[in-house]
């Protein structure tokens, strides 16, 4: 009878354990937040800024490429010749400017000071002339058409006396502000040239702006290119992420720079680590391209997770699930 109770008792405590066993299993099944997503296909169209003929391309589709690199060239001759033609016109724009600082040199002045001599002398014996003619014409010796023909002589002279003195005064002062002012803006409006010219220049060749893999190639060499027309398509691979969405009742588990475990189905014991970069402040329907128990109407946030120990094996539009740990 003892022994009935003792098995009694012992078969009781197997059945509370099993009991336990399986609440303490729906527990942590339950503390567990599972989540899918992708990884985030993050692309880039790659184009010259400048329009020309395509010369070469280093790559094709499939190739790595890494950030820096020359993928493509345009053929340069065109904005060679532009660059050039920009020097020259710089050169002149800052030699006419460095003519306007320095004045007049002294030769041109000292030819304008004989001009004014000439004229000088010219102009008084115009002026003697005609105090000679009035007399004679008090006089009645001479018509009225000579004494008025050497009143024009005497102030044909005179004007150019004037003009003479005017032109040294111009020599003697050097140029006006305002015309140095206005060579001053042609030389800053050549140099942006040259810089113009040689940022062209630098964009006939397509240089990937980081670390990818190209997935197109749209053109082939000799094309006639406007500026922007796609040449490659790469996909870019630094920093990794993964896309996922997550309902509105376990958003609060969603603390950015929290710890998730990413698993593909390659490596479904030995996930990836990741944290939570980025949760949208909006929501939104669940994407038809998200697979969860839930339905597809419900209202969910859209996550960031950066992959901390991506590799290569980590492709870009891969299915992946997320699993947070527990939080009790």
């Amino acid at each position: 009878m003892k022994t009935k109770k003792v098995s009694l008792f012992i078969i009781l405590m197997i059945i509370i354990g099993i009991v336990a066993g399986i609440y303490y299993y729906e527990e942590n099944k339950e503390s567990e937040l599972v989540l899918y997503g992708n990884v985030d296909i993050r692309t880039v169209n790659l184009s010259f800024r400048v329009a020309g003929r395509l010369d070469t391309l280093q790559v094709d589709e499939g190739a790595p490429v890494q950030k820096g690199q020359l993928l493509g060239k345009l053929d340069d001759a065109p904005y060679r010749n532009a660059l050039n033609k920009a020097y020259g016109e710089r050169d002149s724009a800052i030699a006419s400017l460095a003519l306007m600082e320095a004045g007049y040199r002294t030769e041109e002045i000292a030819q304008a000071q004989s001009d004014v001599s000439l004229k000088q002398a010219a102009w008084q014996y115009a002026e003697n002339f005609y105090k000679r003619q009035q007399d004679l014409a008090n006089r009645k010796a001479i018509s009225a058409n000579e004494l008025d023909s050497a009143r024009n002589n005497r102030n044909q002279a005179a004007a150019a006396l004037k003009a003479a003195q005017d032109k040294l005064n111009q020599y003697q002062n050097g140029y006006r502000k305002e015309d140095i002012d206005a060579a001053k803006g042609q030389v800053m409006q050549a140099k942006a040239a040259v810089a113009q010219a040689e940022l062209n220049l630098q964009d006939t060749q397509l240089i990937s702006p980081s670390q990818g893999t190209v997935l197109t190639r749209a053109v082939e060499p000799g094309t006639i290119l406007s500026a922007g027309s796609p040449v490659f398509t790469v996909s870019l691979t630094n920093p990794v992420w993964v896309r996922a969405y997550i309902s509105e009742t376990h958003l609060s588990e969603a603390v950015p720079n929290r710890e998730v475990y990413l698993y593909t189905d390659g490596r479904k014991d030995k996930p990836y680590h990741g944290t939570i970069g980025f949760v949208s402040p909006t929501a939104e329907f669940t994407p038809k391209s998200v697979e969860t128990p839930e339905l597809r109407t419900d209202l969910v946030y859209r996550l960031r997770v950066v992959v901390t120990d991506a590799d290569d094996a980590l492709r870009q539009g891969m299915p992946v699930t997320l699993k947070f740990a527990s939080s009790h």
